[in-house]
């Protein structure tokens, strides 16, 4: 471990390739909590309101020791639980050449996909702000949006389990100035969810329809504890603006019902690294 630690002092092109091995084995971590953490939830919720609906439905069956840890990982056709070797992320998935190794069934490409951006990105974040502590604050920021985004566009779900503890840990951070300064923290925090929770309000109030979910307004606080309020409005804009665009191509293109909702929580996340990484716009429009 410390040899591995002493990489990140090294040359640039030593940091980056630590950086992108340690994104990818977080990437495949990011691959189980994202699999995982939505059918404990749905397994928790089913047993706290069958003590008042019997008819709700009942979640897949599932192991009694079912967590992040155990039980280990296997192929969802054949049962046959995954050796180490096929675990090594992206290498692993192209030696067996994106087929399970027993029963030859297909492995989805998202989880290479998965590995790989997590990978990239966390390189990117070290070849930005070092190694330093900025930098590794920003990781755990990093990973938690893009475990946030993906879930979300699975399940129309930001869990409050991860949501929650990224609003305090953003403070916790920047108690100490370490991104921003504890008051602009703050208050980012506030602005983030009192924003979208009045858009909220003013959408339902005319239109008598919910835009957006309360995990929405949390994560955008989230943002505000992290990056400041000077972060907002450009998060605001840029969110919005991907996702009219990408929601009206899907709609005339894909023939999606504009009637049915589509996550949030991605573009928010998409805005929120863009941000990051190339500064606010808000300078820009006079904010």
């Amino acid at each position: 471990m410390e040899l591995y630690l002493n990489l990140f002092h090294g040359p640039l092109w030593l940091q980056l390739f630590a950086a992108t091995t340690l994104g990818l084995l977080i990437g495949s971590f990011l691959n189980v909590l994202i699999h995982r953490l939505p059918l404990m939830l749905n397994r928790e919720w089913y047993h706290a309101a069958k003590e008042y609906l019997d008819e709700i439905k009942a979640p897949p069956d599932l192991p009694d020791v079912f967590n992040l840890v155990l039980p280990n990982s296997r192929c969802p056709k054949c049962q046959v639980e995954i050796k180490p070797w096929q675990n090594i992320p992206v290498i692993s998935y192209l030696l067996l050449k994106g087929k399970c190794g027993q029963c030859k069934t297909s492995i989805p490409k998202r989880y290479p996909i998965v590995e790989a951006i997590t990978g990239i990105l966390t390189a990117l974040i070290i070849w930005k702000f070092g190694f330093t502590a900025m930098g590794g604050c920003l990781l755990i920021f990093l990973w938690s949006l893009i475990t946030l985004s993906l879930i979300d566009f699975d399940h129309k779900l930001l869990p409050d389990n991860i949501t929650i503890p990224l609003i305090w840990i953003g403070l916790l951070v920047n108690s100490q100035g370490i991104i921003v300064s504890l008051e602009d923290a703050l208050y980012g925090a506030i602005l983030g969810y009192l924003s979208l929770w009045s858009v909220y309000w003013v959408f339902k109030l005319v239109t008598k329809k919910e835009g957006m979910g309360y995990g929405d307004f949390k994560l955008l606080s989230a943002m505000g504890a992290w990056l400041g309020w000077q972060a907002i409005p450009s998060i605001i804009l840029l969110s919005s603006g991907v996702g009219a665009i990408v929601g009206i191509i899907i709609i005339t293109c894909f023939g999606h019902d504009k009637n049915v909702g589509m996550p949030f929580g991605p573009y928010l996340a998409a805005a929120g690294l863009l941000t990051l990484f190339f500064g606010k716009i808000s300078l820009v429009i006079g904010f």
